[in-house]
C-alpha cells in the first residue's frame, strides 16, 4: 500500500498483520481519488475508521489542509500516527482513539465542519446507515461536502435521510464505494 500521487507520491505505508483491519485496495483508492479530482485541496478531512489513514493520508498528500483520523483500535491508532511520521504530515494531521460514534459526539459538539468524510467501517456490521443518520442529524458535513463510503455490496445504503443523498456509487468486486452530498 502506498501513496499514489502529490507531496507523499510513492511513500509505502505500513499495513497491518491479520484480518481485523482491512486497508483500501490502491485500485480503489486511486477511483475515488479520480473521481474526487481537484475537490480535494484545501479541505478539511475526518477519515472515520481510519485503519492505516490510507484515505487521509492520500487526501493530505493531494492537497488537503488538514485530516483528523478516528479509530477505536490501538493497533489502528499506531499505524495511521507511523504512518502520518512516515509521510511527514504531522503538522496537519490528528489522531483520535476512540469510538466513531463517541469521536463523532465529541466533533458534533465542537461544532466541527469538515468538507471531505471518509467512512471505511467494518463490513456487514450495520455501521453504514447508523454512521449516515448520525452524520445526517448533524451539521459535521459542510453545505458543499462529500462523504465518500466504503461498503459490501451485501450492505446497501437505503438513502431514507433528510439531508444526505446518495450521488453516485461504484462497484469493485465485492466493494461498493458510494458518494453523498448534501
Amino acid at each position: 500500500m502506498r501513496i499514489i500521487t502529490g507531496s507523499a507520491k510513492g511513500t509505502r505505508l505500513k499495513t497491518p498483520r491479520g484480518m481485523e483491519t482491512r486497508p483500501t485496495s490502491d485500485r480503489v483508492k486511486e477511483s475515488v481519488f479520480n473521481i474526487l479530482g481537484p475537490f480535494i485541496a484545501n479541505t478539511n478531512v475526518l477519515d472515520l475508521f481510519a485503519g492505516t489513514g490510507n484515505l487521509g493520508l492520500e487526501a493530505l498528500s493531494r492537497g488537503a489542509a488538514s485530516a483528523l483520523f478516528i479509530d477505536k483500535s490501538s493497533a489502528s491508532v499506531n499505524l495511521v500516527r507511523d504512518n502520518i511520521d512516515l509521510t511527514k504530515f504531522n503538522d496537519r494531521a490528528v489522531v483520535l482513539k476512540s469510538d466513531v460514534f463517541y469521536g463523532l459526539d465529541w466533533l458534533i459538539k465542537e461544532n466541527k465542519r469538515f468538507e471531505l468524510i471518509f467512512c471505511d467501517p467494518p463490513y456487514n456490521k450495520g455501521l453504514v446507515e447508523m454512521v449516515l443518520t448520525k452524520i445526517d442529524t448533524s451539521n459535521i458535513l459542510s453545505v458543499e461536502g462529500i462523504i465518500v463510503v466504503e461498503h459490501s455490496n451485501h450492505e446497501q445504503i437505503r438513502g431514507e435521510f433528510n439531508q444526505l443523498k446518495v450521488k453516485r456509487t461504484e462497484k469493485y468486486g465485492e466493494t461498493l464505494v458510494s458518494f453523498l452530498t448534501l
